[in-house]
């Protein structure tokens, strides 16, 4: 069983269900998938950078993404429909909690400057995102055999019904987050 996971089934759900008084340990929100979206607009003029954005996704996540396609044309940017223009790989189970174990643990401290995540990322059904602007604070990517230096977004997914419980979860699943200030 993945160390996060055990962490999570022995402290943290007996922590969540006092706190939020849940009666059944069913309804403690927990982890439910974490989904990495790659958006490479670049990919239009140059095909080789999406080859090289799945590969290095494949390195970071153990797993093969699948490519997204544009659904609708657009001419300012020179997109038609159904051209490859990112990819993306949906996590579940045990690479779920081993990669966000890996994200918190090895590569946020890695970012330059880094003084916490923004507790303001929530989308109010409790789901977290996160954007990354450089791929190589990653540790299985090589910074001399990218071609071009890209972001991505990370979706973290929890079955909470609000952003509270899911900012709780997180905080004590190890996520980084700022300190909350509300107001002026």
């Amino acid at each position: 069983m993945a160390r996060l996971k055990d962490k999570y089934q022995q402290q943290i759900l007996p922590q969540i269900k006092e706190k939020f008084k849940y009666k059944n340990s069913l309804q403690v929100p927990r982890l439910e998938k974490i989904v990495i979206n790659v958006g490479l607009g670049e990919a239009v003029a140059e095909p080789k950078f999406l080859d090289s954005a799945v590969g290095e996704l494949a390195a970071i996540t153990g797993q093969r993404p699948s490519v997204t396609k544009a659904k609708k044309s657009v001419a300012a940017f020179k997109i038609r429909a159904g051209m490859s223009i990112g990819c993306k790989v949906t996590l579940r189970g045990k690479r779920m909690y081993e990669f966000f174990d890996r994200l918190v643990n090895v590569v946020l401290p890695r970012v330059r400057d880094f003084r916490g995540i923004s507790p303001h990322s929530f989308d109010g059904a409790g789901n977290f995102t996160l954007g990354i602007k450089e791929q190589i604070i990653f540790p299985e990517i090589s910074y001399e055999k990218i071609p071009m230096v890209h972001g991505m977004d990370i979706t973290l997914a929890t079955t909470a019904k609000s952003n509270e419980e899911a900012r709780q979860l997180l905080h004590l699943l190890g996520m980084p987050f700022q300190e909350f200030q509300e107001g002026p």
